[in-house]
Formats: structure tokens, sequence, C-alpha cells
């Protein structure tokens, strides 16, 4: 009877210990999901809009406007589509 009772203590503490894992598990999981929804629900600041194509007299000038949007770009305040679009006005004035 007292191996029994050993045996039935053992896997009392073993369940037990796997339930308390998994649960923590899953709460961290839980954790980390509702951090990646209120980062991707978070509003994104507006981008801002690119100067407005000026009609530039010489290629420097143009140069110069292509600068200033790859700057942009790179910071991360334009995004690819917009980038190309001000790109392709710039050029064609």
């Amino acid at each position: 009877m007292p191996g029994l009772l050993r045996g039935v203590a053992r896997t009392a503490v073993v369940a037990g210990t796997a339930t308390a894992v998994s649960n923590r598990v899953s709460r961290r999981q839980q954790g980390r999901w509702a951090q990646q929804e209120d980062q991707q629900a978070a509003p994104q600041p507006a981008p801002a809009a690119a100067p407005p194509p000026a009609q530039p007299a010489d290629m420097s000038s143009k140069i110069d406007q292509l600068k200033q949007l790859g700057e942009l770009k790179a910071q991360g305040v334009l995004t690819e589509a917009e980038f190309e679009e001000q790109k392709r006005r710039i050029l064609a004035s």
C-alpha cells in the first residue's frame, strides 16, 4: 500500500508541475500576442507629404529634391510607393 501511495503522489506532483508550466507558457504567449496586436493596432503616424514638386530650373535642383526624397524614405516617412511616385513627378518635370 505505501508503494501505491508513493506512486500516486509522484504522479500528482508531475501532473501538477506539468499543468503549472503549461499554464505559464500559455499566459506568456497570450501576452506576446496581445503586445503584437497592440503594436499593429496602434495608429501609425500619417506620413508627411513630400513637398510639392516645384518646377525645377535645372538638373541640380532635381538632384537635390531626389536626395531629400531618399532621406525621407530612409527615415521611414515615405513608403516605397510614395517615394516612386514623387520621384516620377520630379523626373517628369
